[in-house]
């Protein structure tokens, strides 16, 4: 009886969840209703899944709108009637076009008009008039009531009742952009939207019971199931023409990677062996092609000169690091590669491949190229939902709050948490009530950060798609729903530390003529060089180990070994740092008494990971604690591992792996207390932690980039800079060029690129870093620089259509140095030479254009005016901004002298690099500071609550820094108990 039903997933229209509507068509007496969310199909697969086996059959099709006007309803007869609907839909969203009146043939589909709209064209056999409650008083009138085989209830659930109606009015008002007080009725539902129970829609068309009958065998008619957790027939089965080949294809290159991979003869046996082992498990799982697969993405790639770091779980498996795909050896690290792939695991592997965010975009092109031709490939959705400040503003808009008590009103939302009701009229009370409604709720699809699916069968076989910007095919569902259904997602990621790492090799190979094999990792792990760095914590520019907590981290852990590095990969996360387990780690490390005790206190626990002193550190511990601690199967550690998500923790099989874990753990005779402070330990980092393979492929990218700064350091930061700097701004990586021995140039019309530029030891800036300089600007200096280099500012005038405001900029930030000139006279110049308007193109005169001479009084230049002008337009100064200060420096401190100070008063003058703050204990802000002082070197400052709110910081500069040397494991820091920022020199006039 139910024809109409939508959920949340109709966007800026349902206000239901998915449960919240199956409870109401329960409780209300169906047992079968029709799933129609407008112009969407999100709430498909995982209505299906849930009411998979219970007494509760879901008919699936679409609400076809034109904003709020309903064309038709489309109902799936079974899982290829779903596939036109979806094709359908598709087509419409993919052109951005609306739906004409009349739906087109369907062969394995029914579709039901609205009777108010039906105006007598012939309807054909699948098609029906859909009769709602409205209606009834039209139809003893319409001839049309003589269709009687062709009319069937047509009631519309859309809200549960009068304040689901409220938050409804309250999305459309928020869709169409409206005060809520002026909303059209032909935007919104009509108020009569809400379920009646079976018997009380019964009684409403009982005068009609041919349209009851007909409606009954309609949704009869119907069935759309899925096999969920099942993989077969899934996926893309075969990347040749059959199973035996790719069984035969991968064993072939991990033939050809064993001699590649391994020269001596006892890791050449061990490798074999652990080989044979993964190739039968990813045979037997039917995962041969999605190896493949990959195999043939990052062949493309590297044919193209594109780098990438295969991580993730994958990088767990030898024959993915045979076949290319990683760069990590998992039995150097002991990797286990259960966590990727295990005989008892249901879900799908995974891979993450990132690529330089230059090239992500082509390798992903590449992909619907090669796999998509049949619409077997689609982007990977994702719902945004509605966030508290983004609720806040939007209800406030319909509200008709002005925007500045909107943003007061964002402040005041903590004292509003848990409203029950609002008082009549208290518009600010009733904004809180309606926003708690909407917070968590769906807003509309977006793109999963990286996923993308291959299918054995058309995407539309599972789901309609939109076409975002991006300009691919984009899933309505979301990587839950994928792994529910048995989708594999291949992880195409883009990063900018590749970027680096390939720039430089390019920059090097240029500018030093020396070509570098950035693939000896083994080599770079021993380099003395590269240990020193990773030491004394001078990383700054090197991928994952820059910022000021990983420098801390490294300091305490002494790292200068791959192992430890791949350790502080991990523990540097905010589930173990949060959890104390990277605290208890590194005290561990440092103290063998501890470890002892450690070892004393719960002995099967430190030696299932003695290799990371009985803490767990990585996301593989989890699976080694649950199968080996408590006798869960791999399936079931594998599933509490992914079970810490709180998508996951919301499903009953999550608590009946929790109720296994503890169940198990005390028959085998484990304290209560002991299991109990496990178990909260894995609930409080797993789903945070990385896996081990994935932390090693990042210390390898970490150890490329440690090599190249440690040999290369000048090109590499050039590199950095190309490439959109890192943790830090800009500013500290010419910062870091400098101290190894640059001359940095302004921005210069005859040697910078768009890019930096390196010759010698010489960096001349990007233009691209000059603001308001247009990228048309840009394209013209550089096209025309082809002709020759510019001789003198009169040159550039005459080859280059400039407007006189692009120019003033270009003059200002010294783009014009070479001609020995300074700036006031080069202005003058220009405002003479450029008239006003708009400049004609002179590149094909004749002649050479002849400049009135004139003469100008002496005018002379200032390096503070030049300062200030490039942290106008550049966003800081060339010159050192301690060079900048009003007064005299109030102290010769440096930082390395402070661990001669340690536990004493200091004063120290630092340039302000970066904040972080956090919380104390009793949620109190505090802050820890990162500076330079004058040699360059870092100053950590550590600011509790009473000093954070007595000396706050003030903004960018120099600070005058006091307080108390502090160590801890190694690491300096200063107690701040004063701070003020120094003034600058004024500008001149």
């Amino acid at each position: 009886m139910l024809t109409n039903c939508h959920t949340y997933y109709s966007f800026g229209y349902g206000t239901y969840s998915i449960k919240e509507l199956l409870t109401a068509v329960y409780n209300n007496g169906y047992r079968t209703f029709a799933l129609t969310d407008i112009n969407n199909t999100s709430a498909v697969l995982e209505t299906l899944r849930l009411t998979q086996g219970k007494n509760l059959k879901t008919v699936i099709g679409i609400d076809f709108r034109n904003g709020v006007q309903q064309q038709y309803v489309g109902l799936a007869q079974n899982n290829d009637g779903f596939k036109e609907l979806n094709e359908h839909l598709s087509k419409y969203l993919h052109e951005g076009i609306a739906f004409e009146s009349l739906a087109p043939k369907f062969t394995q589909a029914f579709i039901i008009y609205p009777f108010s709209s039906y105006t007598g064209w012939p309807l054909k056999e699948n098609e029906y008039l859909g009769v709602s409650i409205h209606d009834l008083k039209h139809l003893v009138l319409s001839p049309y009531k003589e269709y009687t085989t062709k009319l069937v209830v047509l009631h519309e659930v859309s809200f549960a009742d009068k304040k689901q109606f409220s938050v409804h009015r309250l999305l459309r008002a928020i869709d169409t952009n409206t005060l809520l007080s002026k909303l059209p009725q032909t935007e919104q539902a009509k108020g009569n939207e809400i379920m009646l129970s079976h018997d009380e829609l019964l009684a409403v068309y009982k005068s009609y019971p041919h349209i009851i009958h007909n409606t009954e065998e309609l949704l009869n008619g119907c069935d759309v199931s899925y096999d969920f957790g099942k993989l077969k027939g899934k996926n893309k089965q075969f990347y040749t023409q059959s199973l035996a080949e790719d069984v035969a294809l991968l064993r072939s290159e991990c033939e050809k990677g064993l001699p590649y991979r391994y020269n001596d003869a006892e890791e050449l046996t061990e490798a074999r062996k652990r080989m044979e082992k993964e190739l039968k498990v990813i045979a037997d799982k039917s995962f041969t092609s999605y190896f493949l697969i990959n195999w043939d993405i990052v062949n493309y790639a590297r044919a193209k000169g594109y780098y990438h770091v295969g991580r993730g779980s994958g990088a767990n498996s030898l024959v993915a690091y045979l076949i290319g795909i990683t760069d990590v050896d998992p039995l150097e690290l002991d990797l286990y590669f259960e966590r990727f792939i295990n005989e008892h695991r249901s879900n799908a592997p995974d891979f993450d491949i990132d690529f330089s965010w230059r090239d992500r975009e082509d390798v992903t092109r590449y992909i619907f190229e090669r796999f998509g031709a049949n619409g077997n490939v689609a982007l990977l959705g994702t719902y945004s939902t509605f966030q508290k400040d983004a609720v806040i503003q939007e209800l406030g808009k319909v509200f008709g709050f002005p925007s500045a008590e909107i943003e007061q009103l964002k402040k005041l939302a903590p004292r509003y948490e848990g409203i029950k009701s609002y008082k009549k009229n208290d518009l600010t009370e009733a904004l809180f009530y309606y926003a708690q409604a909407l917070i968590g709720k769906p807003s509309h699809l977006s793109i999963h950060a990286s996923g993308i699916l291959i299918s054995e069968k058309p995407i539309a076989y599972y789901s309609a798609t939109n076409l975002p910007p991006k300009g691919y095919p984009t899933t309505q569902f979301s990587m839950l729903e994928a792994e529910d259904i048995g989708l594999f997602k291949f992880d195409i990621l883009s990063q900018r530390g590749l970027g680096k790492i390939k720039d430089a090799l390019s920059i090097i190979e240029e500018n030093r003529g020396v070509k570098i094999d950035i693939h000896q990792v083994k080599k770079f792990k021993q380099d003395e060089k590269v240990k020193d760095l990773l030491r004394e914590g001078k990383t700054i520019g090197c991928f994952y180990v820059e910022s000021p907590g990983m420098r801390m981290l490294l300091a305490k852990l002494r790292a200068d070994d791959y192992l430890r590095l791949v350790a502080a990969s991990s523990i540097i996360r905010p589930g173990v740092s949060k959890s104390g387990m990277m605290r208890e780690y590194i005290n561990r490390f440092r103290n063998v008494h501890l470890r002892e005790q450690a070892r004393n206190r719960l002995p099967q626990l430190y030696d299932i990971l003695a290799e990371t002193y009985g803490v767990m550190v990585y996301q593989e511990d989890v699976i080694k604690v649950a199968h080996q601690f408590a006798d869960l199967t791999l399936a079931e550690a594998d599933y509490l591992r992914r079970g810490m998500s709180w998508k996951f923790k919301q499903r009953n099989e999550f608590f009946k792996v929790r109720e296994n874990f503890f169940k198990n753990c005390l028959q085998k005779g484990h304290d209560e207390q002991v299991v109990t402070e496990i178990w909260n330990q894995i609930e409080s980092f797993a789903n945070f932690a990385f896996s081990k393979g994935h932390s090693a492929s990042y210390a390898v990218e970490s150890y490329q980039a440690l090599y190249l700064k440690a040999y290369y350091p000048l090109e590499y930061m050039v590199a950095t800079l190309n490439n959109g700097g890192g943790f830090y701004r800009k500013e500290l990586y010419i910062h870091e060029a400098r101290m190894h021995g640059a001359i940095i140039h302004a921005p210069c019309v005859n040697n910078s690129n768009n890019e930096s530029v390196i010759v010698g030891t010489d960096i001349y800036l990007g233009l691209d870093m000059i603001a308001e300089v247009t990228e048309h600007t840009r394209q013209l200096i550089l096209q025309e620089r082809t002709n020759g280099i510019f001789n003198s500012m009169e040159d550039f005038i005459d080859r280059v259509p400039i407007a006189i405001e692009q120019m003033r900029l270009l003059i200002r930030v010294g783009a014009f140095n070479f001609t020995g000139k300074n700036k006031k006279e080069l202005l003058w110049q220009a405002h003479a030479l450029i008239h006003p308007i708009k400049q004609e193109d002179t590149s094909n005169q004749l002649f050479k254009k002849q400049h009135k001479s004139f003469s100008l009084p002496i005018l002379t230049g200032s390096k503070i005016d030049d300062a200030f002008d490039e942290i106008e337009l550049l966003g800081f100064s060339l010159c050192k901004p301690f060079e900048l200060l009003r007064d005299v420096i109030p102290s010769a401190l440096m930082a390395k002298e402070l661990k001669q100070f340690i536990h004493q008063e200091v004063s120290i003058v630092g340039y302000l690099v970066n904040t972080k703050r956090t919380y104390t204990s009793k949620s109190e802000h505090m802050y820890f500071g990162t500076f330079v002082d004058l040699d360059g070197n870092w100053i950590d400052t550590v600011h509790f609550p009473d000093s954070a709110k007595k000396f706050p910081f003030t903004g960018g500069g120099c600070y005058h820094i006091k307080g108390k040397v502090t160590v801890e494991l190694d690491f300096l820091s200063i107690e701040v108990h004063y701070l003020k920022r120094l003034p600058y020199i004024d500008r001149e006039a």
